[in-house]
């Protein structure tokens, strides 16, 4: 099989953890595929020691949703693994079960872009269990990076306070799935384009690049190389200064500038791709206004992050444009969100009530929230969010107050207009209005959310912790439930 052949829109279910298909498996044989359950997405920290997340690629789970079927090749497939006791994995009818089988599934999720916290639902799943499971390792293998990547950029362009961040990243990134992953998620939290060409044509992300050290090697001088490029690309050239030494690419660089004013042009940028680039591009930017060419802009890389970007600033070094590619791509230093997927309610028939379930383990920051959840956002009158509430479907809120999502000794005194965060990307198997935001709203929607946050919350030293808890009745439920479930394992609640 080709590169060019290796997936299609399809492949989807089969992009999935073996234990996801067992499990569908037994509850299709146990007679409960079609028991209700609630599952919800989340993560448990926010990444890179910072005060939040953005949440990104749940604008594509209605095409998640619409894509995943089983066809006669995928089934093919299924019936031929073995198990390790031997003889077939899967059972005839099970597979025909799946043949065709289209998910029943009604999602809620918080729009992309949207800042999200630890411990609330970014995604809620209901629908009959097996379809459920069924699509849990997609959904979080969609949603996990992607928002992993935009908060990472976000950071990078609060850096960058204003001025342009180019995603430089897709020759380092994890496959040319993750490439695309981060090109469009890059976008959504700011970055201003893309060297990935591909996205460009997926995504409509616009596209930037210009020319490698090869370029000016590949010539007698360096003068030649930006001459030749200069001429080829009269309205795309930014000129890549130091393949030998900077200073003498700055010196070439104006008298390839110069060429460009005889013939009508004007040189667009000069890049920076090492050494210290606050000294160097102090000294390109004092050695272009003296030769009266003020318009040249000043662009640097060489792995950047919002830290490096910040430092640069400090130093006062006047860059206009950044290209981040290694960091951003790979978010140094999290390599991966963790978020995930937790049952939190069930309803074994038609006719009975929903459960509300709860998982305690062994570790009590794995502890879990029950019921079928809700999040309200609380806003001030300047429309900046002070605290989300999450509370469950069925009940009346106090909204006053809310308990600690991880302290119950610690309660939060609430004012402020509330709204409800998850928003219906999926009714019965369909994609909703909600669930197919253009990838511009997005962008626009990150920019408003992130403006409107304390910048006590998004500083990159100690941020100050965002409220979030439990209404007092979902607080009232956690601690109910956890001491019944120790009850019966014979475990005393310490709480």
């Amino acid at each position: 099989m080709s590169l060019t052949d290796r997936t299609k829109p399809t492949d989807v279910s089969l992009n999935t953890d073996l234990y996801e298909l067992t499990m569908a498996q037994g509850f299709w044989e146990s007679g409960l595929a079609s028991s209700e359950a609630c599952f919800n997405a989340f993560f448990r920290e926010n990444p890179f020691g910072g005060g939040y997340g953005v949440a990104c690629g749940t604008g594509q789970i209605a095409d998640l949703v619409d894509n995943f079927v089983f066809d006669d090749e995928d089934i093919e497939y299924l019936a031929g693994i073995t198990a390790p006791g031997g003889g077939p994995l899967f059972k005839e009818g099970f597979l025909e079960f799946l043949r065709g089988h289209r998910l029943d599934l009604t999602i809620d999720a918080v729009p992309e872009g949207e800042v999200v916290f630890p411990r609330e639902p970014m995604v809620r799943v209901m629908g009959p269990i097996i379809d459920c499971q069924l699509i849990e390792t997609a959904l979080l293998n969609l949603v996990n990076f992607q928002t992993l990547v935009a908060t990472k950029t976000a950071r990078v362009v609060k850096a960058a306070e204003g001025h342009p961040v180019s995603d430089f990243g897709l020759r380092r990134a994890q496959g040319p799935d993750g490439g695309l992953a981060v090109a469009r998620a890059s976008y959504i939290a700011g970055a201003s384009s893309t060297s990935n060409v591909l996205a460009g044509k997926i995504y409509g992300i616009p596209v930037f690049g210009t020319h490698a050290h090869s370029w000016v090697m590949a010539f007698p001088t360096e003068l030649e190389a930006f001459s030749a490029f200069a001429k080829s690309s009269p309205k795309n050239c930014c000129l890549l200064l130091d393949t030998y030494d900077v200073h003498q690419g700055i010196r070439n660089a104006i008298a390839c500038a110069k060429q460009m004013e005889e013939a009508g042009e004007r040189l667009a940028a000069v890049r920076i791709d090492s050494g210290d680039l606050a000294k160097l591009s102090k000294d390109a930017r004092a050695a272009f206004d003296e030769a009266g060419l003020p318009y040249v802009k000043i662009s640097v890389s060489n792995d950047l992050d919002e830290y490096t970007i910040q430092s640069l600033f400090a130093q006062g070094a006047p860059i206009d444009s950044f290209g981040v590619g290694t960091k951003l791509a790979t978010c140094d230093p999290q390599p991966s969100l963790g978020g995930v997927y937790k049952l939190s309610a069930i309803r074994r028939g038609a006719d009975e009530p929903w459960s509300p379930v709860i998982k305690l383990s062994e570790q009590a920051y794995k502890r879990t929230i029950p019921g079928i959840q809700h999040v309200l956002r609380f806003y001030d009158e300047a429309g900046c969010p002070v605290g989300d509430m999450i509370c469950q479907e069925g009940q009346e809120p106090r909204l006053d107050e809310m308990v600690d999502i991880l302290d119950t000794y610690q309660s939060y005194r609430l004012s402020g207009s509330p709204q409800e965060l998850l928003r219906r990307v999926v009714e019965h198997g369909r994609g909703t209005e909600a669930g197919r935001n253009t990838i511009e709203e997005a962008r626009e929607r990150c920019k408003t959310a992130i403006m409107h946050l304390d910048p006590a919350i998004t500083r990159f030293l100690n941020p100050q912790t965002y409220p979030v808890g439990l209404e007092l009745g979902l607080a009232k439920l956690r601690h109910d439930l956890s001491a019944e479930e120790r009850r019966s394992s014979g475990r005393a609640l310490i709480d």
